[in-house]
């Protein structure tokens, strides 16, 4: 058996391939020998900071309205970078990753997200404490859903 050739510019479109299309693994074969690409994604929460009216009791109406803030637009959403299935656990029979009110530090799995048969480990960028998980075990979620809530 002859050492396989690489052919470097190949590697490269498949890299490319795999950004514009937001996939996180291709594999190409020819005859016996295959090319894998992979790569993994951090997903990063956001921190824009909110600012909120600065209201006393003083001067506050008696019918003063508390408006929550819907998940996906939390600062501390976690959101999804896939269509796919979100799983809390790695199996079946393992705990979960994460319960609400367990603190976490970046780098830490949240859950995963089963696309294409491929699962994805989906990992905090920075640290705090769950304040709710939004998404059921085995549950299909979208592009950009939010599925924690970290403060």
């Amino acid at each position: 058996m002859s050492p396989m050739k690489i052919d470097h510019d190949a590697i490269r479109n498949l890299a490319t391939l795999l950004t514009e299309t937001d996939l996180t693994e291709i594999e190409i074969a020819e005859g016996d020998k295959r090319i894998r690409v992979t790569r993994t994604i951090n997903v990063q929460a956001l921190t824009a900071p909110m600012s909120m009216p600065n209201v006393t009791a003083a001067n506050a109406p008696e019918t003063a309205k508390v408006t929550a803030i819907a998940p996906e637009n939390h600062p501390g959403a976690v959101k999804s970078p896939m269509v796919g299935t979100a799983y809390l656990q790695a199996d079946p029979t393992a705990p979960r990753f994460i319960s609400k009110g367990s603190t976490v530090k970046p780098g830490d799995t949240l859950l995963i997200i089963e696309a294409m048969k491929v699962m994805n480990p989906i990992t905090t960028s920075k640290g705090g404490v769950v304040i709710d998980i939004l998404v059921e075990d085995s549950q299909p979620v979208e592009f950009g859903q939010a599925l924690v809530i970290i403060e």
